[in-house]
């Protein structure tokens, strides 16, 4: 391909000038999440070389969707580009690895090729955005970020472009913990149960943008390990994404795509399905019956401790493992509200000794009870006091205080782009974050 792109594998573009150039999120080999989560087809093999020939790979965020370690190390001789997360975790880690690592200043282009230049937007949440400029065609792939700020800057800048295309995840919900459970041990139905179409949707997030065309993106993966294999039935399969989309002037194109931009002419690929093969915890290193050591409930004590938002509204973490409760106090003065994760030994103590908690709540083989009195139910119940304080702005960030979380807000508010929008989640964030936003 002369000029275009190309999506495989969950949020993988492959964007081409005179050659592929640039590849973002590159999780090409090996599962993700303790081994829970797959691709939902395959890579072929004319994708996976080109992937291997690019020279730049973009990697938005930290989940191991995106930044796969496994991957990583087929791909050595490529010039990795990250956003500007604050903290610089990403970029840390990558060059005490070996790897040559840039960071793209958020709001600039920086040219790649003749015809390609790029631009990035980190988010708040340690997530991002990259736009794709390709010879006046414009590419916005948003893959898990929401908008926390950014949108009216992508929306004045679409209408000066050719045309457009949004590679965003549009799914039915499991990218995300959906594994709770009621007081009395019952599953709670996930969003997901619902599968309500999910056309109208990007119909109007095309609209509210001015974008031409959607690309389905980092929503086709599945589970593999038998205790996390019930999620199976509420994923997104690419059949089930254009269902009620309707449009007079956007375009629905097919979820593996290469786009000819000279041509203007999208091709489908076609990759084959992954084979549904199941295997058990054990073959990740988890087993249930494992009991936690004295020595790793003060690990667990110590990684929680220093994150000083939790004491505002929670009383007590319980960790079920291997059949055993370990209670660690958050604030005894609200114990009457408190979280049980039922989990592993193994994956929870990786988790806590690398900083990657969301990750052993995504693989959705942890099972979580609220206990006491909360405002919502299931996943919506941890934003925007529990998941963004630990996962984001503490294991990501870096920022643990009052005054550190102060400074990481400040940051972002400086770039630009950082804001609330209208839902009622955002008017939740906006509550929980009064504290340190200042004026």
């Amino acid at each position: 391909m002369d000029l275009g792109f190309e999506t495989i594998g969950n949020a993988t573009a492959i964007c081409h000038d005179g050659g592929p150039v640039l590849a973002t999120d590159p999780w090409i080999v090996g599962p993700a999440y303790f081994g829970s989560w797959i691709h939902q087809h395959q890579i072929p093999e004319r994708q996976m070389a080109d992937v291997k020939s690019c020279k730049y790979l973009w990697i938005s965020h930290g989940h191991p969707d995106h930044l796969s370690l496994e991957s990583l190390q087929l791909l050595r001789d490529a010039e990795i580009l990250l956003p500007d997360h604050y903290g610089g975790r990403i970029y840390d880690w990558l060059k005490s690895e070996g790897f040559r690592v840039w960071i793209l200043k958020d709001g600039h282009w920086t040219q790649l090729s003749d015809r390609m230049r790029v631009l990035s937007l980190a988010d708040c949440h340690q997530d991002a955005a990259l736009l794709i400029d390709l010879d006046g065609h414009l590419v916005v792939n948003t893959n898990d970020a929401g908008d926390r700020g950014a949108g009216k800057f992508v929306r004045e800048l679409v209408p000066k472009y050719k045309d457009s295309f949004l590679l965003a995840l549009m799914a039915y919900g499991d990218a995300d913990m959906i594994n709770f459970f009621d007081e009395s041990g019952n599953r709670i139905p996930p969003t997901a149960a619902k599968k309500e179409p999910l056309g109208p949707g990007i119909a109007m997030i095309l609209d509210m943008y001015g974008i031409g065309s959607y690309v389905p993106f980092a929503t086709l993966h599945k589970y593999q390990r038998t205790d996390s294999a019930w999620v199976n039935e509420f994923i997104t399969t690419p059949e089930e994404i254009g269902k009620g989309f309707e449009s007079d002037s956007k375009r629905m194109l097919p979820a593996y795509v290469s786009y000819d931009l000279i041509r203007d002419e999208a091709t489908p690929i076609d990759p084959p399905e992954v084979p549904g093969d199941l295997y058990a915890p054990e073959e990740f290193g988890d087993n249930w019956s494992d009991e936690l050591e004295p020595a790793d409930v003060e690990k667990l004590k110590a990684y929680f401790a220093p994150i000083s938002h939790l004491q505002s509204f929670l009383g007590f973490l319980n960790f079920r493992v291997g059949g055993k409760d370990n209670t660690i106090d958050v604030n005894r003065e609200k114990f009457d509200r408190g979280i049980t994760f039922e989990t592993p030994r193994q994956s929870l103590m990786d988790a806590v000794e690398w900083k990657i908690f969301d990750d052993l709540m995504i693989g959705n083989f942890t099972k979580t009870t609220l206990h006491g009195d909360w405002d919502k139910q299931g996943a919506e119940a941890l934003y925007p006091d529990f998941n963004p304080f630990v996962a984001k702005y503490a294991d990501n960030g870096g920022a643990y205080t009052k005054e550190e979380i102060k400074a990481y807000f400040a940051e972002y508010k400086r770039r630009g782009f950082f804001d609330f929008g209208p839902s009622e989640a955002d008017a939740r964030a906006k509550v929980a974050l009064a504290p340190y936003l200042g004026d």
